[in-house]
């Protein structure tokens, strides 16, 4: 399997809370660790501002309508094992998630929904 295939998507309420945070913060990135807390969830930082390393996969280079550049979508090796079967949906739903996540100040979250490729 192809480990940089693009394998993950957004909802449309994903996609415009994107665009919204893209306005406030300039270019974004996620990346998912699948440590404690929130932990399964997507976090979403400014570019750059989570450094990955050899221990991360970038999964996509998300395109997104009315973004200028692409939203890289990072996750850890150990997560990426977890999760290689998969295809990630990110989605945003109503509560608060991490304190670390741009949308937290919003009073929505970034979640993950998957389907197994090929389904």
């Amino acid at each position: 399997m192809d480990r940089s295939e693009a394998r993950v998507e957004l909802t449309p309420a994903a996609a415009e809370l994107v665009r919204r945070l893209r306005e406030l913060h300039g270019p974004l990135m996620f990346h998912q660790s699948g440590g404690c807390c929130d932990g399964s969830a997507p976090m979403c930082y400014p570019h750059g501002e989570f450094r990955t390393g050899g221990s991360d996969v970038l999964l996509a280079s998300l395109d997104v309508a009315g973004v200028a550049e692409p939203v890289p979508f990072w996750m850890s090796t150990s997560q990426f094992e977890v999760w290689s079967h998969t295809r990630l949906i990110v989605d945003v739903v109503p509560g608060r998630g991490s304190g670390f996540s741009l949308e937290a100040p919003e009073g929505v979250r970034f979640l993950i929904r998957s389907r197994l490729i090929g389904s």
